[in-house]
């Protein structure tokens, strides 16, 4: 049986790059993901025997407070449907709703290559295929379609 590791940020670029994936490291250290209308990161979190990764993404739509219910009841049904990530709201101060995702594993005591790996791609895959569900579910095609037009360069000139 393969020995368990404590997987590290090296690994992650390694993952990241296999995937043919860009990605950054933010000023707090952590690696994202960018895509264009959400981002993904993957943090190291905890010491020793209490360590964690997490797979958190942020999406960036901006949905109003009276909208909240909807989106509560679609994120539910996608929690109940899915492993992973489990996603959840957050109201601003001023009242605009976004969408996180998260996956969490704790690697402290190590865990083994096969399984982190696998883990890994799956959360990613999966945080990508949330965007275009919550668009289908909530029925945002066509406005998602117009925002695409409206920032494409006029070539009319």
């Amino acid at each position: 049986m393969p020995d368990a590791i404590v997987p590290d940020q090296d690994l992650i670029k390694q993952l990241l790059e296999q995937m043919e994936l860009k990605y950054v490291v933010d000023d707090e250290g952590d690696l994202a993901a960018p895509w264009e209308e959400f981002r993904t990161y993957f943090m190291f979190r905890g010491e020793g025997d209490q360590e964690i990764f997490s797979v958190r993404t942020f999406y960036d739509r901006q949905y109003g407070i009276d909208e909240r219910a909807q989106l509560l009841e679609s994120i539910d049904d996608w929690n109940r449907r899915t492993l992973w990530p489990k996603v959840y709201s957050y109201t601003h101060d001023d009242g605009t709703v976004r969408l996180i995702g998260e996956s969490q594993m704790m690697i402290g005591g190590g865990v083994f290559l096969e399984h982190f790996v696998s883990s890994v791609v799956s959360w990613t895959r999966a945080a990508v295929d949330f965007d275009p569900w919550l668009i289908e579910r909530l029925g945002l095609e066509a406005d998602v379609a117009s925002a695409i037009e409206d920032d494409e360069p006029d070539d009319s000139q």
